[in-house]
């Protein structure tokens, strides 16, 4: 009986040492496949590192805190252009570009092609509906019909630098000087979002939020904006699976998504109510020039009398008006006055144009703290505004962009791209291309952007795609750069602005390049 059940012990340990030994053959002949699978693939492939299963998404993991950068060196190794296949990309391919002939081919040669796509308009639908930075095809084509109609208005122009240079000297300077008696330090990026986040709702809904009051107050349609934004960018790095469910259930990120978006689009849809009824009431608007107001004003009836734009078509219109509006120029203004503090020369040669354009003045009367400039003064800035597309050339405030692929296409650099397929194209990365802006592309030099007869070089709008290009070149690009001038001259005419040592300057990895940490400045106000 003892050497029986002894036999069967050993029977038994040995039927398990043989199973462990195949498991483990097993296993590590499928970590050797695995292995060598993905070393095949990164000596056949110029682009990144794909692993089995898990696609791109275990290189990008240890490349996250200089995502950007890590694009701009993959781009620059495989000549411009490479693909992959993400670990959460339901079967479509990925194709990241920099090259400025792939993007004139998508932005415009076949621009019906390669539209917004499905991809990104789920992810945006809850906060922008049909607006038309969430729009594709005849519903962009009417939206953007009157958005240049309006925009490019000398109505809308005027009435643009009258609210800019409002919002700056009756807020905007009395927040700073507040600040620069105390000597306390601030995050300036923030200062600068609520700034344009009141300067656009003024502009496009005619309501001033008061973001920048002297107190700086939380307002809560303010903060469920940019929550919601937060949120909806939040889906394109969550597996669909996963915040569909969330959704659907109303849990997490998914459920204060949904409470953000209901505080802005009541907000939106009583804007465009009180408008509409005090239109209808007294006939017009009282010389109202925001956005909303003129195209309610300017809207043609249909044949039976009635309005053709429904309150849902100013709401959604008016919210993307808002969004396209509210981070770009801050974001851009913020990277500005960094760069300035770290190159003092280009700081010293715009103050010397701004003096210049005073000294211009017929009445030279007056306290630095009255001057406000005017519009043809800011044209003639020209320095200025070469430093600000040339922040904006090393930090565009939109880092990388992308379309979806409608039928089966190849790029004019001869890589196919297949329908269902995502271009992403790295804007950040065109400026660290030595092909596309030479060997100093790297540094930061506004002369590049002078000629030599001291006009502004008006450079290709597929090698400086900061505000897009072709039939969606950005319509509020003047608006930008005036408010962006504006802004800059006001403050650096009055104030030596000082980055408080020690931070760390980084971008963040979202749709908009915000600093990641912030900007904390201090200011010292210059001698009168």
């Amino acid at each position: 009986m003892l050497e029986k059940a002894l036999f069967s012990d050993f029977s038994q340990t040995k039927e398990l040492l043989a199973a462990h030994v195949r498991v483990s053959g097993v296993a590590a002949a499928v970590l050797g496949l695995f292995i060598f699978t993905a070393l095949v693939q990164k000596l056949t492939n110029k682009g990144p590192l794909l692993w089995p299963v898990l696609g791109i998404m275990p290189t990008l993991f240890f490349n996250i805190n200089r995502a950007y950068d890590w694009i701009t060196e993959t781009l620059i190794k495989s000549g411009g252009t490479f693909r992959f296949r993400g670990m959460w990309t339901s079967g479509a391919y990925v194709i990241v570009t920099s090259d400025p002939s792939n993007i004139e081919y998508m932005l415009k040669t076949r621009f019906k092609n390669f539209p917004k796509g499905q991809y990104f308009r789920e992810r945006f639908s809850d906060l922008l509906g049909d607006g038309i930075f969430n729009a594709d095809d005849d519903l962009w084509k009417e939206q953007r019909r009157i958005a240049t109609s309006e925009m490019h208005s000398r109505r809308f122009l005027q009435y643009s630098l009258q609210t800019i240079q409002d919002l700056v000297h009756q807020k905007l300077l009395k927040l700073l000087n507040k600040l620069a008696v105390s000597g306390e330090s601030i995050d300036l990026q923030d200062v600068l979002l609520r700034f344009t986040f009141d300067n656009i709702c003024t502009a496009a809904f005619g309501v001033d939020p008061d973001c920048l009051a002297i107190d700086l107050p939380e307002v809560p349609f303010a903060k469920a904006f940019e929550l919601a934004t937060e949120f909806s960018v939040l889906r394109f790095v969550t597996p669909p699976l996963l915040w569909k469910s969330m959704k659907y259930f109303g849990v997490g990120s998914e459920k204060r998504l949904k409470e953000a978006v209901e505080i802005v689009h009541k907000f939106a849809e009583k804007t465009v109510i009180d408008r509409r009824t005090e239109n209808c009431k007294l006939g017009n608007l009282n010389g109202r020039s925001d956005l909303l107001s003129r195209i309610i004003e300017m809207e043609d009836p249909d044949e039976k009398g009635k309005k053709k734009l429904s309150d849902k078509f100013l709401k959604d219109f008016c919210i993307s008006f808002t969004l396209a509006g509210r981070d770009t120029s801050s974001v851009a203004l913020a990277w500005f006055f960094w760069l300035l503090h770290e190159h003092p020369r280009v700081e010293q040669r715009i103050l010397e144009e701004i003096k210049e354009m005073i000294d211009l003045r017929e009445s030279k009367k007056g306290k630095v703290d009255d001057v406000t400039f005017s519009m043809d003064e800011l044209k003639k800035m020209v320095y200025l505004e070469a430093t600000l597309s040339e922040t904006l050339r090393l930090y565009p405030s939109v880092p990388v962009d992308f379309k979806e692929v409608q039928e089966d296409d190849v790029f004019p650099t001869g890589t196919d791209v297949k329908k269902g397929a995502r271009v992403f194209y790295s804007i950040y990365s065109m400026a660290r291309m030595e092909d596309i802006w030479g060997k100093d592309c790297r540094e930061f030099k506004p002369e590049r952007w002078i000629k030599d007869d001291g006009e502004l070089v008006n450079e290709s709008q597929f090698k400086f795609a900061v505000f897009n290009a072709g039939p969606r070149l950005c319509v509020g690009k003047k608006f930008a750069y005036m408010q962006m001038k504006l802004v800059a001259a006001s403050i650096l005419l009055r104030y030596s602005v000082k980055v408080v040592e020690g931070q760390t300057i980084v971008p963040k990895l979202t749709t908009t390049l915000y600093m990641k940490n912030g900007l904390m400045v201090t200011l010292q106000p210059r001698m009168k």
